[in-house]
């Protein structure tokens, strides 16, 4: 048996997971009226054998998209379309998590309720943005953002009930667990970074006042779900959207510790090279990561079997998040448990579409009946 390490288990707060295995939260864009449906319920019902199911980011509220044919968790019809597919992760023997999504600024009228500005911790435009929108003639495709607008002081705590409200459905759904989505540019880390929060309220300014309203969004969530049962993904030193930060590393270190204080199940850490950039995370920064957080560190990132079981054998990670390598290969824990070979992603297939790149990936021999008896 190859990646022995990567196939032991682990303990994630009060949830025990198989191996260390995660599939990594992963937007495909297969959703034309946000609720997903039989098509979602095989995609991830295939999957089952990762040690955690982390979902595609899914929006909390209509002001919180920025990209169409994406799911959401605000309707009644979208946390039973999400309770069909838990239950399809679940009768195969999964876990599963919801990743819980506002994209803040990175959006534009076209995709927001009613021709409405964005929302965003000040009213700046991320250079070069783009999200994805439904043009008026039926056809979709990438668009510059507009210029946001800045949420009143008063509004904040009513995302932050956004929040709550998208974990009271996640729970009553069946999820697992819940991350929030604190990474990639998007709302939250909008809030943390020093160029794209330029408020003089107690929400801007200090690197303490920059983190209070994701630890806001964070506490809701735990209220519902319990600190045990909730994560929290992060990407330090990403530089995408137009987003620049001057205190990265600081704000990455001051949260590990606010997180560690609350309990929370795991912190997931988005690796600043998966979107192209020269910025590579360094062993010292884990593991000074590592000593600020006492619950269960995820890395994510270009990660295959060898580079996962040396940073899970070298104590710096518990778990590693593997994207690309999940969606071309739904048997992907057999793959490594056998040293088989991968098959490849098609990228022309990763957004938008139907079966194809989705669910019609082939599986080894019998792999997958192997992997859930």
């Amino acid at each position: 048996m190859a990646h022995e390490t990567l196939l032991t288990p682990v303990r994630f707060g009060s949830l025990t997971l198989p191996n260390r295995i995660l599939m990594a939260p992963l937007t495909r864009a297969r959703t034309p009226d946000s609720v997903p449906g039989e098509l979602q319920q095989a995609y991830y019902g295939q999957r089952a054998g990762a040690g955690l199911v982390i979902s595609e980011a899914t929006n909390i509220s209509p002001t919180a998209r920025g990209y169409v044919y994406t799911p959401g968790i605000w309707t009644d019809e979208q946390e039973a379309g999400w309770k069909r597919v838990v239950d399809a992760v679940h009768a195969k023997g999964g876990r599963m998590a919801l990743q819980l999504w506002h994209v803040g600024r990175v959006s534009h009228e076209m995709v927001q309720p009613d021709g409405q500005a964005p929302v965003a911790p000040s009213a700046l435009k991320g250079e070069g943005a783009q999200c994805f929108v439904e043009f008026e003639d039926g056809s979709s495709g990438r668009h510059d953002t507009s210029t946001p607008r800045a949420l009143e002081t008063d509004e904040i705590a009513d995302v932050v009930e956004d929040y709550r409200q998208a974990a009271i459905r996640a729970k009553r759904a069946g999820f697992d667990m819940v991350e929030l989505h604190a990474a990639n540019a998007y709302l939250l880390n909008q809030f943390m970074a020093t160029g794209s929060n330029q408020r003089t309220d107690q929400y801007g300014g200090s690197l303490e006042n920059r983190a209070r309203f994701p630890l806001e969004a964070l506490d809701a969530v735990a209220e519902v779900f319990g600190p045990e049962r909730t994560g929290i993904r992060m990407s330090p030193f990403i530089e995408i959207f137009g987003l620049t930060d001057d205190e990265p590393e600081e704000m990455a270190f001051y949260m590990a510790e606010q997180l560690s204080k609350r309990g929370i199940a795991y912190l997931h850490i988005n690796e600043p090279d998966w979107a192209g950039g020269d910025i590579k995370l360094t062993d010292d920064f884990r593991r000074a990561l590592r000593k600020r957080f006492k619950g269960s560190l995820i890395f994510c990132g270009h990660y295959d079997a060898q580079r996962a079981e040396r940073i899970i054998g070298d104590g710096i990670a518990d778990a590693v998040a593997i994207g690309r390598s999940y969606i071309a290969n739904p048997d992907l824990v057999e793959r490594f448990r056998l040293g088989a070979t991968l098959n490849e992603p098609n990228p022309d297939t990763f957004y938008g579409g139907k079966e194809e790149g989705y669910t019609d990936y082939p599986f080894l021999d019998n792999g997958y009946d192997r992997l859930s008896s």
